[in-house]
């Protein structure tokens, strides 16, 4: 009996078990259509589907975003306002989106991104000119003509739409409706907890150290030169660092991502603070539109930033969480001072002595900025009772910085510098205030 891919069978199959071995010839073809099925069925689940296309059209006032994909996957699409864009969640799925004419976006579109959020989970954002509404999302199977499924998503301008005349329901509420929230309910400003007690360690325990990858998944980071992307870096600058700490034996080492995946800022924050973290190192890569500027740098903590240049990088960093794709609550102004005056005066100045140290190594091996220690308001260094610095490595935007930074052996001499900076700063006898 013959198995064909359709499923079906004919008679003409030869005896692929013995009758020696108890089965008989009419369970043949049941045993190999099952076969087949469970052979489908594992191939399908340990294959993930390929995006072969994110395309863009405009028609009048309509936007059209088509996504070419080779099988058809869970998919929810939904817009987001401040800043606006479209957000669109789908299964797990491999990105091979191939270009051309239409894969620039237009009309409402003016730019996308796309990447793994987590495990099990890709996210495509696709950034609008200005606030839209979902007219139309619908799956067209494959044909001839094209050999993949296609999602297909119409968005148009709002302003576009005739609003609904005026109704009863547009009338303010009555008074009780705005009562007072219960006792117990959530403020609608959310204030990190206090410092909780660090637990009690043996004594000689290793210290902690927690490495931040910057960016990931669906959040490239800064692209550089060739190509280059911040998240694939700052994830192998991790990893060499993880290893030299691990290797000298002294440490207990994490990392907020071990793989490419997008973790919230706060997210990051409450990692370290879970896992009891002596230090919080971010790593991050810049670029700008000047490809002479080089250089390391080190960032602090402050409430006010140093200067134009600091406040721009906290600003980008700090709008990373927006970028892909999360609701994030408005904050009230004064919840800056108010996480300020949580960190206590110990752990600042920890961070400090630690910045300092990490200066003074890193520039036997990579050049620093003229202006390589700086302060400003990065939402990742919030953690109130860890000492946290961010590590600016270099600019993707120059090719030296680039060239190096991509090198596996100077990634593991600059691992060399942090571990000796970390040292250093650990057999400090004094930190002072």
């Amino acid at each position: 009996m013959r198995v064909a891919e359709d499923g079906s069978t004919s008679a003409a199959a030869p005896r692929l078990i013995s009758p020696r071995f108890g089965l008989r010839g009419r369970w043949l073809p049941t045993i190999a259509v099952l076969l087949a099925l469970l052979a489908g069925g594992s191939s399908r689940a340990a294959e993930h589907a390929t995006v072969r296309g994110i395309r863009f059209g405009v028609h009048d006032h309509l936007t059209r975003i088509v996504i070419d994909i080779t099988r058809r996957v869970d998919f929810k699409a939904r817009l987001l306002a401040a800043p606006p864009r479209l957000v669109i969640d789908l299964e797990e799925v491999r990105f091979r989106p191939r270009s051309g004419p239409l894969a620039r976006p237009r009309g409402l579109a003016t730019g996308h991104r796309f990447g793994r959020l987590e495990p099990g989970r890709s996210r495509i954002i696709v950034d609008l000119a200005q606030p839209a509404r979902m007219i139309r999302d619908f799956w067209i199977p494959p044909s001839a003509e094209v050999p993949y499924w296609r999602r297909v998503v119409d968005l148009a301008p709002t302003a576009a739409i005739a609003a609904p005349p005026p109704a009863v329901a547009r009338t303010p509420p009555p008074p009780r409706a705005r009562a007072a929230p219960a006792t117990g309910a959530r403020p609608s400003i959310t204030i990190p907890p206090p410092p909780r007690p660090r637990p009690a360690r043996p004594p000689g325990a290793r210290p902690v150290i927690v490495i931040d990858p910057g960016h990931g998944g669906v959040d490239p980071g800064t692209i550089g030169v060739g190509g280059l992307r911040e998240k694939d870096l700052t994830l192998a600058m991790a990893r060499a660092l993880a290893r030299e700490l691990r290797q000298s034996g002294r440490y207990v080492v994490h990392l907020t991502r071990a793989d490419d995946r997008f973790v919230p800022l706060r997210e990051r924050v409450r990692i370290a603070r879970r896992l009891g973290a002596d230090l919080f190192l971010s790593l991050h890569m810049d670029s700008l539109a000047d490809r002479r500027v080089q250089g390391a740098s080190v960032y602090t903590l402050s409430e006010q930033a140093s200067d134009a240049e600091a406040a721009r990088l906290a600003a980008k960093e700090n709008l990373v969480d927006v970028l892909a794709g999360l609701e994030v609550p408005v904050e009230d102004p004064t919840v800056a001072r108010i996480l300020l005056d949580l960190a206590q005066r110990d752990t600042l100045n920890k961070s400090i002595v630690l910045a300092e140290a990490l200066v003074r190594e890193i520039a036997r091996v990579q050049p620093l900025l003229r202006r390589n220690r700086r302060y400003a308001g990065f939402a990742v260094l919030k953690a109130p009772d860890t000492p946290s610095v961010l590590i600016e490595l270099g600019y993707l935007s120059n090719p030296q910085d680039a060239a190096r930074l991509s090198d596996p052996a100077f990634r593991r001499r600059l691992a060399g510098a942090i571990r000796r900076a970390i040292d250093a700063y650990f057999r400090a006898p004094v930190r002072p205030l």
